[in-house]
């Protein structure tokens, strides 16, 4: 089964580390792999800080809190989003201000001048997809107004604009090892800082030390998953494998990547903790693979883009400022045909963001946002379905021959 959602990156390296792994209970919570991710991550940005965290959203709010953004203060964020990014600003004290998009999916520049107010501290921009957000007219907006800006980079890893490394261009950015991201670890986050942030830098390390590591219950949980989907997938298409999965959730063997607690901008307990090393020997692995991976998604993209470009039924972001799709976003008029179509052959699409706050059940009053607010969003949120990306050859000519028949 082909899929952009359930455990995409998984392989048979990945679940031989992870069971090795398993094996060793002693290496779960302290150890070397942890401080090797976060020396990989200083070296690749040419930062002195980063910093690993159980989550992305948790790094996300260990920024904010790291410069003192709380209590009174807004930040701006995009609709067309997960729950999960205006959550982390309302666990710092502050308050999420939703910004439409614009073509690309990102924030509207246009749409947050309307919004600023004195009280806006930050605005995070999110490169959704990994379709590169306008970072330059982004950059002298946040300086026009003394904006804090943080790069939200969870789709984004190892991707540049200009020559440029995304997660550079901004005060501070945070990144995601969730199940379906650029890289995993099933869980956790990193953040850097820059440079010129010493103050920050030093906040934030003291933010981590402060945590205690989750327990091995919650660890061991996270280790099991990579082999518990890669024995399900392949039997996912027969009926099997989705009654495996069905299981495993029923027997709390497979985490949700969002608690429950959240749809309400609750913070649930599990996260507040630090990235054991277990997740840090998972994460290795992956990096090795990052540039295998980006070339990967680059060859699947460049066939959608041909056949897309040639059709009258499917249409595509604008991508002007360079992209490296963590999934290939299409808008088409009827997703539940597609989407039915689509798992007959084998292909299971994914649907970042149905909802214009992902996923659906969302309470908008509990997190602040008020619907007609952002109504390119809110349309865009209608039509859209992801593509995936990370393909080999054989997996591409299957995606492309169910696309060319539905252009």
């Amino acid at each position: 089964m082909i899929t952009a959602s359930l455990s995409p990156n998984t392989e048979f390296d990945d679940v031989f580390i992870a069971v090795k792994t398993f094996s060793m209970p002693w290496l779960w919570k302290k150890g070397d792999a942890i401080l090797a991710v976060e020396e990989w991550f200083r070296s690749y940005f040419n930062v002195e800080t980063a910093v690993l965290f159980s989550s992305g959203r948790m790094a996300e709010m260990a920024i904010l809190q790291s410069f003192k953004i709380g209590k009174g203060d807004e930040v701006l964020v995009q609709a067309f989003t997960c729950v999960a990014v205006p959550n982390s600003v309302l666990w710092a004290g502050a308050r999420p201000v939703f910004v439409d998009i614009d073509a690309s999916g990102n924030i509207d520049v246009g749409d947050a001048q309307q919004k600023v107010t004195p009280q806006t501290k930050a605005m995070i921009v999110q490169h959704t997809f990994g379709i590169a957000a306008d970072i330059k007219a982004i950059v002298d907006f946040c300086t026009l107004h003394n904006l804090i800006l943080i790069e939200d980079c969870a789709h984004s890893l190892g991707m540049r604009v200009g020559g440029k490394l995304l997660g550079t261009f901004a005060d501070a950015a945070f990144f995601s090892f969730g199940r379906d991201k650029v890289i995993s670890s099933v869980w956790g986050g990193i953040a850097i800082i820059n440079n010129s942030k010493p103050k920050e830098s030093r906040r934030l390390s003291t933010l981590k030390d402060s945590r205690h590591f989750p327990s091995y219950t919650f660890i061991a949980k996270q280790l099991l998953h990579p082999l518990l989907f890669f024995v399900s997938m392949p039997l996912y298409r027969v009926g099997i494998g989705k009654v495996f999965i069905a299981i495993f959730r029923a027997l709390s063997l497979i985490s949700l990547p969002i608690f429950p607690i959240e749809y309400k901008g609750g913070m649930p307990k599990e996260l507040v903790t630090r990235y054991p090393n277990a997740f840090a020997r998972l994460i290795l692995n992956q990096l090795k693979k990052l540039d295998r991976y980006t070339r990967m998604r680059s060859e699947t993209t460049d066939g959608y883009k041909t056949i897309i470009g040639k059709s009258n039924k499917i249409k595509t972001f604008k991508t002007p400022f360079g992209a490296t799709y963590l999934r290939f976003p299409i808008l088409v008029s009827d997703k539940s045909t597609l989407i039915r179509d689509a798992k007959k052959d084998g292909i299971l699409l994914g649907n970042w963001y149905g909802h214009v706050i992902d996923p659906k059940g969302v309470s908008f009053e509990s997190i602040g946002y008020i619907k007609g607010s952002c109504p390119k969003a809110e349309e865009v949120s209608k039509h859209i379905l992801n593509l995936p990306t990370r393909l080999t050859e054989k997996e591409r000519a299957r995606v492309y021959s169910f696309l060319l028949r539905h252009v």
